[in-house]
């Protein structure tokens, strides 16, 4: 068996498709990526072939041409990136070009007015660029197209180019930051010398400012080329950023500098080391800001470094090291104690404990064996697993992990879009200020005075802290609770979860553990019991509700052979939230609340309706079985509530939230375990359709709802609430309609959501207003010629690093105490 070409996907001898590219013959699994193939060579980009030496699999380059990137529209290309291939698609993209707060409004501006682009937005964080488009209208080449006029070459993203890119964009910034060192340097030297005096001799005077002409040229031609080329893409596009003000300072500066040095006769001086200096230093900015951003994003590079890239794969007998990317569903891996499980599988041979906190966030090791679901990226520590395949890369729940951890850092909060709009004035305005202290100082003083008070302006505003704020508060707090096990799906979530006032929760698996125990029962007189659990067993086998498994569990207990009787069951109908019904030898029975039996006109004995009683104020729920049209009994099942559901309670009254449990069991039921829990409100006999109106309501009564679920039937309230929690252990569409997974399942983390939430909004606000401070009081000095360029160009970057810096603190929320109480930390 060969693979193929292309895809690397293994192809049958009978099936294969031999084509000839570029006098080699290859081999192929579809005439499909035969074709693309043949496109991508023909289009001179056969560098997307290059081998991964991690999974010998072609990968992309890290610069595309898009001027010949039709490629990308094909299907089979698109398939790689996109995960429907229907009319409307979404693709992450990524470029390297992304460096200030101003590219975001120039990119979501410009792709906002290309007809069949339905959305688009930008993450500065990681310099990704999410976009929604209608394939029928535009094609994915012709966006990219787009994006390379306005000065963003963009590309398909990837994990691992991603890094690369990162380094290869830090080497260069650090090589330019070496060379301007290297000038800053020699032109102090020269600086001296005219200083000490080589000024007032005409001749030295001629010789120093040529050759610190000279060294400032190659300067800004190299160092300072990112400024530049960044001031070329904003004016471009008919816009302004701050690379505009910062090449309008360091041209100003060098434009005069040249002119004194080709005047000698005209009274002035040079200021060719003050643009070396500049250079150097915003440089020195940029280069520590691109490390402090890429250490405050380190929670979700870590994510990525769990996934590993080889596996054992046992192939007829033997093991064999293979790049997961190979592998597919039904393969089988060995997994030896310290690796890490590669894939997303069941366990089919062996016993271990796993460590699962880096996915959780809960630090115990769990058992796994026989039959036991594991996940990519945890460790096995100390037996050896035989895991069947179920899931690889990108399908895992890691990678499913690490996608909403982009999502969300890449998503906006309301205060991070008013302040995106504004960032077009904020540099226009600085240009007029600068403007304004030039002609001022040039009528005050002289032009030399001029000149230096109007570059310290240009240099001194940084709309970069700005822009900052918002996006680096949140996406480190949504690296920092995904790795600790809460993760937060979009950032808006974070600022809404701060105006919550009302918690609606579930009960069954939510505030109790979900382990339903069978634990009394009271029958008709003369009723063959042992018979009738046969028949009770065999229809609630074909029930999904967590009442049913416990009956069946219990049966397993009591009659472990229970499982040989063979009953014909007939016409199983089941009704959500009421109950079950079947046929067995003609009779008609009938499963589950009293009050829907009432509904068929069957009357339900006093002595069981006493005895349901007894047991409902244990908070113990009931099950009705009727035959035909009589009662014969009635089934009491009990869960344990978890136990921290107490103390969550307790933290989030003493927040001042409101707190109600929601349930569709009877009001006494609902009572005794609110009780239990300290005393809550109580909204019971909730059908599971009507779950989603109860948040309707109170939300129209002006309250900000949370829902916390965990079933299938909460998925509508919980997309209805304005936040949704739900537990990990969960199933998968309460966890795709909640806003926030708790994948550690500890309801405490619901307190941890709201306290990251109280520090995430102050931080976002400290750095507004650290932002706007810096602005109000450096702006006034720099005009005043109270700062030089020189110390403009030290203290813009500054103001940058303040914002990061803050932002960063937040990793350490979850190393200290949170009091709940009062509810700050």
């Amino acid at each position: 068996m060969s693979q193929c070409y292309h895809c690397g996907q293994d192809v049958p001898q009978n099936e294969r498709i031999d084509k000839v590219i570029k006098g080699q013959s290859r081999s192929f699994c579809c005439h499909g990526c035969a074709s693309v193939c043949e496109v991508i060579h023909n289009s001179g980009l056969e560098s997307f072939y290059k081998l991964s030496p991690d999974t010998q699999r072609p990968i992309a380059p890290l610069q595309l041409n898009t001027q010949t990137s039709d490629f990308f529209d094909y299907d089979e290309v698109q398939s790689q990136f996109v995960k429907e291939l229907g009319q409307v698609r979404q693709i992450t993209l990524m470029s390297d070009a992304i460096h200030c707060a101003a590219c975001i409004w120039l990119i979501e501006h410009s792709l906002a007015k290309v007809d069949g682009v339905l959305h688009a937005n930008v993450n500065f964080t990681n310099k990704q660029i999410k976009v929604r488009w209608d394939n029928s209208k535009i094609q994915l080449s012709q966006i990219l197209q787009r994006l390379n006029q306005v000065g963003y070459d963009a590309r398909p993203y990837n994990a691992e180019e991603s890094e690369q890119a990162y380094r290869k964009a830090n080497r260069d910034l650090l090589y330019r930051l070496g060379f301007a060192g290297f000038a800053v340097m020699n032109a102090m030297w020269f600086s001296v010398a005219l200083y000490t005096g080589a000024r007032d001799d005409a001749e030295y005077r001629t010789y120093f400012y040529f050759v610190l002409f000279l060294l400032a040229s190659a300067t800004l031609v190299y160092s300072a080329q990112p400024f530049f080329k960044g001031a070329l893409q904003s004016l471009k596009a008919k816009t302004v950023g701050m690379d505009v003000s910062i090449s309008l300072g360091l041209l100003i500066t060098y434009g005069y500098s040249t002119w004194v040095m080709v005047h000698p006769d005209q009274i002035g001086q040079a200021f060719y080391a003050t643009v070396i200096d500049l250079t150097f230093l915003l440089l020195i900015g940029r280069y520590l800001e691109a490390i402090s951003k890429n250490k405050a994003l380190d929670a979700t590079r870590r994510l990525m470094d769990l996934q590993p890239k080889m596996a054992r794969q046992f192939i007829d007998g033997m093991e064999q090291v293979v790049p997961v990317r190979l592998l597919k569903s039904g393969d089988m891996v060995w997994v030896k104690p310290g690796d890490k499980i590669p894939v997303d599988g069941q366990v089919m041979d062996g016993e271990s404990q796993v460590n699962e906190s880096m996915l959780t966030g809960e630090s115990r090791e769990i058992f796994k064996q026989l039959g036991h679901k594991v996940s990519a990226g945890t460790i096995n520590l100390d037996g050896t697993l035989m895991i069947q395949v179920e899931a690889t890369l990108d399908d895992t729940r890691l990678a499913r992990i690490i996608h909403l951890v982009e999502d969300a850092q890449g998503s906006k909060a309301t205060i991070q879009c008013t302040t995106e709009k504004i960032m077009p004035w904020f540099v226009s305005v600085t240009l007029a200020l600068a403007t304004l202290a030039f002609l001022f100082w040039w009528w005050q003083a002289d032009i030399e005075t001029a000149i230096m008070a109007g570059t310290a302006v240009l240099i001194i505003t940084c709309p970069c802290a700005l822009g900052l704020a918002t996006p680096m508060a949140m996406a480190v707090a949504a690296g920092v609770s995904a790795k600790n096990g809460i993760l937060v799906k979009n950032s808006v979530v974070l600022e809404m979860l701060n105006e919550i006032d009302h918690f609606v929760f579930d009960k069954t698996g939510t505030l109790t553990k979900g382990q339903m125990q069978w634990v009394d029962e009271v029958w008709s007189p003369g009723l063959v019991v042992e018979e009738w659990l046969v028949k009770i067993a065999k229809i609630e086998q074909k029930s999904e509700h967590s009442l049913a498994r416990a009956i069946v569990k219990t049966m397993e207990a009591r009659q472990p052979d229970w499982q040989k009787n063979i009953l014909v069951i007939e016409d199983f109908k089941a009704e959500p939230g009421r109950g079950v019904s079947a046929k067995i030898d003609q009779d008609l029975v009938r499963i589950g609340t009293g009050v829907w039996l009432k509904k068929f006109d069957i009357e339900l004995p006093n002595e069981m309706l006493l005895a349901e009683h007894d047991q409902a104020q244990q908070g113990r729920s009931s099950v009705w079985v009727a035959n035909n049209e009589k009662v014969i009994g009635v089934l009491f099942i009990e869960d344990e509530l978890r136990m921290d559901a107490k103390d969550l309670i307790e933290h989030l009254q003493a927040r001042g939230k409101q707190v109600t449990l929601l349930s569709g069991d009877r009001q006494l039921v609902a009572h005794a375990v609110a009780n239990q829990l300290g005393g809550m409100n109580v909204i019971a006999e909730v059908l599971p359709e009507d779950k989603s109106r109860v948040i309707a309501d109170l939300q129209k009564q002006g309250q900000k709802v949370a829902m916390v679920g965990d079933g299938i039937n909460d998925a509508p309230a919980l997309s209805r609430a304005n936040v949704g929690f739900a537990l990990g252990a969960g199933t998968d569409v309460s966890m795709d309609s909640a806003d926030i997974i708790l994948l550690n399942n500890e309801l405490l983390a619901i307190d941890k959501s709201l306290a990251l939430s109280e520090r995430t909004l102050k931080t976002v606000k400290q750095n507004i207003s650290l932002s706007i401070a810096y602005n109000i009081i450096m702006v006034p000095l720099a005009m005043a010629t109270l700062l030089t360029p020189l110390m403009a160009s030290i203290t813009m970057p500054l103001s940058g690093l303040a914002v990061i810096l803050n932002a960063m603190r937040i990793r350490s929320f979850f190393n200290k105490p949170i009091n709940s109480k009062v509810g700050k930390r």
